[in-house]
């Protein structure tokens, strides 16, 4: 038996509910993993609440993070005792995920636990922060140096938003968060940005080109605030861009990309190949002030991960949220 959330969609409606399952309930895989932590990210949130339409089969387990201890393995890469780390791969969608106090899993998702984390740290950065590290890995190959000038982040308060300015800042950039929450500013500037904007200055519906400012843009928000993020991006800059906390369209034009000769990236953290995961985890365990990632980190029960969800989705969470699965 093991503790896990639910979700099931049937005549009574959609719910979440914390249940005891049996072993039996686990999915199939070649790896049983004794999970130690999870964390909630956007989209467990839209999952939990069914507020968007993230799970696909039903009953589901949601969590697409874990850090845990491998229990047993059929897999030839993985052995019983091993300490691993799963972040997307259509887990808690598609596949029973992590909010659970076990998982089974496809032993081709999983990669090593960095010596340098503990399972606690890895979830307090999981996907959102394994997704920033995407991002920033994506501006330096593109050549976005810190002489450069200033990079935008946008949702700063949100997790992929407050682990990218902690990585930027630590690697010599100059960082501007964008945020709804003006009182949070003491707390973006203690993680290393080095000036705050009103998010209204970049989401409202803007102009096809604006004044240049930034070299490069971290955005996980979408719709005008991308838009406009792209049109004041300076010539021949970058922008990364991992989601849709503001909405899925992009109401912009081509001129900053044909007059100005921006680049979009795509960063998708759930089907990246196993060889990009793991340059990602190396860089973190390289680049992440592991105290300011303890500031940015609050703890709940599996429990509580209910209605922490629905707070997410509303902008009420700052920065990244770990569950300790066993309480």
């Amino acid at each position: 038996m093991y503790r896990a959330l639910q979700i099931n969609k049937d005549d009574a409606g959609y719910r979440t509910e914390l249940k005891d399952l049996d072993d039996s309930a686990l999915p199939e895989g070649d790896v049983t993993v004794q999970v130690a932590w999870s964390t909630l990210n956007y989209k467990d949130g839209l999952a939990i609440t069914g507020k968007g339409p993230v799970v696909r089969k039903f009953p589901l387990t949601p969590g697409i993070d874990l850090a845990g201890t491998v229990l047993e393995s059929n897999h030839p890469c993985w052995k019983a005792g091993d300490k691993v780390v799963l972040n997307g791969w259509g887990v808690g969608e598609t596949h029973s995920g992590c909010l659970a106090q076990k998982a089974r899993l496809n032993g081709n998702w999983l990669v090593p636990l960095p010596a340098a984390f503990s399972e606690r740290q890895a979830m307090a950065i999981g996907t959102a922060g394994y997704t920033a590290m995407l991002c920033v890995m994506a501006l330096e190959k593109h050549g976005v140096k810190p002489s450069d000038g200033e990079i935008l982040v946008t949702g700063a308060n949100g997790g992929v938003g407050s682990v990218a300015i902690m990585l930027l800042a630590k690697l010599g950039y100059t960082v501007i968060a964008s945020t709804g929450r003006p009182e949070e500013a003491p707390h973006l500037k203690a993680l290393g940005a080095a000036g705050i904007i009103d998010r209204k200055e970049l989401s409202e519906p803007g102009k096809p080109l604006g004044k240049e400012r930034w070299a490069g843009v971290v955005d996980s928000v979408g719709s005008n605030t991308l838009a406009n993020a792209c049109a004041t991006t300076k010539y021949a800059g970058a922008v990364a861009a991992c989601g849709l906390a503001g909405g899925a369209d992009f109401p912009s034009t081509v001129m900053p990309f044909i007059l100005r000769g921006i680049t979009l990236y795509g960063i998708d953290s759930v089907m990246a190949p196993i060889e990009r995961r793991v340059e990602a985890w190396q860089r973190l365990a390289r680049d992440l002030d592991i105290a300011k990632l303890e500031a940015n980190t609050t703890e709940i029960g599996l429990q509580e991960a209910i209605d922490v969800a629905a707070r997410l989705l509303e902008g009420k969470v700052r920065g990244r949220v770990v569950v300790d699965v066993n309480r």
